[in-house]
This record gives C-alpha cells, sequence and structure tokens, in this order.
C-alpha cells in the first residue's frame, strides 16, 4: 500500500476533466465507463488516498463531479480553452498547500505511490516541478506542482502560450522514472480502440 502523505505536507490532487473528448464523439471522458465504473471515479480512487485533498477541473457536468471532489472551474480572465493548463492555473490557484499533483481523468490506472514520489522528488531537488515518465516517455500532466507557480502558470496563459511541457522546462522542471510500474499505469485514453485495450487490462 501506498504511503499517504502526512497532512503537513499539504499536497492537493487535481483531476483534470475539461477536455473536449473530441477523438470520444465529443464525450465528457470523465463520465465515460471503462468496466461498468466511470474513468472519474477509478481515477479518483488511484489518486484520492495519496493526497490531502481532492480537487476537480471541470466545465461540464459540474454538479456530477462535485459528488467526487471540490469542482474548480477554468479562470473566466484566460483564454477560453486553453488545454489543461488553464485546469492546472486553477488548482494552483484554489489549493492551500505547497503541492498539488495532476492527472488527466482518463489514465485510470496510475501508480498508487505516484504523489509521494513526484513530491519527494522535486523536493530532493528543490524543483518546483516533478512530471513523471516512463520508457523514456514523458507523462506530462502527470507531475508534481509546487503551488507558488500559480502566477508564472497564469501568466503565461495569458501571453498566448499553452504548451504543457514548454511551460514545464521554463519553470525548470525535473523528471522521475516510474519505469518499474506497470505497463498500463499511464495508458491515456483517448479513442475507442484505447478504450478497448483498457478493457482488457482491467479485466486481466
Amino acid at each position: 500500500m501506498a504511503e499517504r502523505p502526512s497532512p503537513a505536507a499539504g499536497i492537493g490532487g487535481l483531476i483534470l476533466a475539461g477536455g473536449r473528448g473530441s477523438r470520444l464523439g465529443e464525450a465528457d471522458k470523465g463520465w465515460v465507463k471503462l468496466a461498468g465504473v466511470p474513468l472519474v471515479r477509478r481515477v479518483a480512487l488511484r489518486l484520492a488516498p495519496q493526497v490531502d485533498g481532492l480537487l476537480i477541473s471541470a466545465n461540464r457536468n459540474l454538479e456530477r463531479y462535485a459528488a467526487i471532489g471540490r469542482v474548480l472551474p477554468d479562470d473566466e480572465g484566460l483564454p477560453a480553452w486553453s488545454g489543461p493548463l488553464a485546469g492546472i492555473a486553477a488548482g494552483l490557484a484554489g489549493w492551500p498547500g505547497q503541492w498539488l499533483v495532476t492527472a488527466s481523468c482518463d489514465t485510470p490506472f496510475l501508480p498508487t505511490d505516484m504523489a509521494s514520489r513526484l513530491v519527494q522528488a522535486a523536493q530532493t531537488h528543490g524543483a518546483p516541478i516533478a512530471v513523471a515518465c516512463a520508457q523514456g516517455r514523458r507523462h506530462s500532466v502527470c507531475m508534481a506542482v509546487r503551488t507558488d507557480q500559480a502566477g508564472g502558470l497564469r501568466d503565461y496563459l495569458l501571453a498566448g502560450d499553452r504548451k504543457v511541457e514548454l511551460w514545464q522546462q521554463r519553470a525548470g522542471m525535473i523528471e522521475v522514472a516510474f519505469d518499474d510500474a506497470a505497463p498500463q499505469a499511464f495508458l491515456n485514453i483517448n479513442t475507442a480502440e484505447e478504450l478497448a485495450q483498457a478493457e482488457r487490462y482491467a479485466a486481466g
């Protein structure tokens, strides 16, 4: 069982559920079911035990998401559809603790120790952002972010930028290897084919 961060750590968890779901027929992906369970609930079951509070970035079905965590709509002062960084900006502004750990609502098999490993690595290296990597691939929205980065991220978005990795690099991120995690740990479900693949993993 993953070690739960102490309350003094002030670690928040943010599930990003504000995407358009364009490759799944404009579906609100958080409520797409995997083996009968909505994706957002699967992510919450993985992330909630690792953190001290759960937030959800969403712009549809807000009442449904509120049953899972505190819902944070995007900042209306930012450009519309600014991508996942808009949700992260809302989370950084809305979480009172020092660290925020983020994940997408369509990554149902997250490592159960992701939060503690990311935050510990960031603290050890004095970095403001730690990003999960596995088998040579960076999983950009699976990260720990120090909440003092809120102002800089908002400025980045107001300047018209929205690329996650560019912001991370400018902020001074580090990568954290999860090569020991299960092969499907960071599976990201964007298409019907990937959903079918996830169904096979869930059944196994």
